[in-house]
């Protein structure tokens, strides 16, 4: 079957959010101790909106925040919300700068074979500020933001609209992804072809995915494809 389309995750895929093992910004939930909160509990009610904060539910990081706390007993201002909403955005920003150039090399050199490049993204509105001033959107036919079409990653459906919004079928495609959200899987299901992206993870997370054909560096991508 001919490659028409290759699919990308944005995060830990086509950029990281740690360099040398440390994040390259705090967790903007960071200052949830010092407003009196207990983190552990804090953690615990934002990991257990992951899934409504990826597929749109909520429409923007302020709303979950509200709810958080309102949950926790705490009543919070405005303008603290408001504060942590902007430190948010900035360390979502970060990564978005200095994108490895290799990434950039590969993503060129699949352009110029005529083929198809998307983005599927499990994010939240502040994460993907930085999208279309980056280096990296000008590559790309689509993108995908799970917020914006209400779906998150594995869902079948969202790889399906990747595929109808640009005209090709999940059998003519390729998606890459570092695992997360069990994405490979997600994508497997519908019939695209799945390699597993490890040059931004650590070696002990890489090897918890077995059954997926790894990609060291973004030029081995080009390996697979014909010509």
């Amino acid at each position: 079957m001919e490659i028409k389309a290759i699919y990308f995750d944005l995060f830990e895929t086509l950029i990281s959010e740690y360099e040398n093992g440390q994040r390259k910004a705090p967790r903007s939930t960071h200052k949830v101790e010092q407003l009196g909160f207990e983190r552990k509990i804090f953690d615990n009610e934002w990991s257990a909106r992951q899934e409504k904060r990826m597929n749109g539910s909520y429409s923007d990081f302020p709303s979950v925040l509200r709810e958080i706390f309102s949950t926790m007993g705490h009543d919070v201002n405005d303008e603290i919300i408001e504060s942590l909403h902007r430190e948010r955005i900035n360390a979502k920003l970060i990564p978005f700068n200095n994108i490895d150039k290799a990434i950039l090399s590969t993503l060129d050199q699949i352009k110029k074979m005529g083929i198809k490049i998307g983005l599927i993204s499990n994010c939240t509105p502040e994460e993907v500020t930085a999208w279309e001033s980056s280096s990296l959107s000008k590559y790309f036919d689509d993108a995908v933001f799970s917020y914006q079409v209400k779906l998150a990653k594995p869902n079948p459906m969202i790889y399906q609209l990747a595929c109808e919004r640009m005209g090709v079928s999940p059998t003519e495609s390729l998606f890459i992804g570092d695992g997360g959200s069990n994405e490979l899987d997600g994508a497997t299901k519908v019939g695209m072809s799945t390699y597993h992206a490890t040059w931004f993870i650590p070696t002990y997370i890489s090897e918890r995915i077995t059954d997926y054909k790894k990609l060291t560096k973004p030029s081995e991508l080009l390996e697979i494809l014909p010509g």
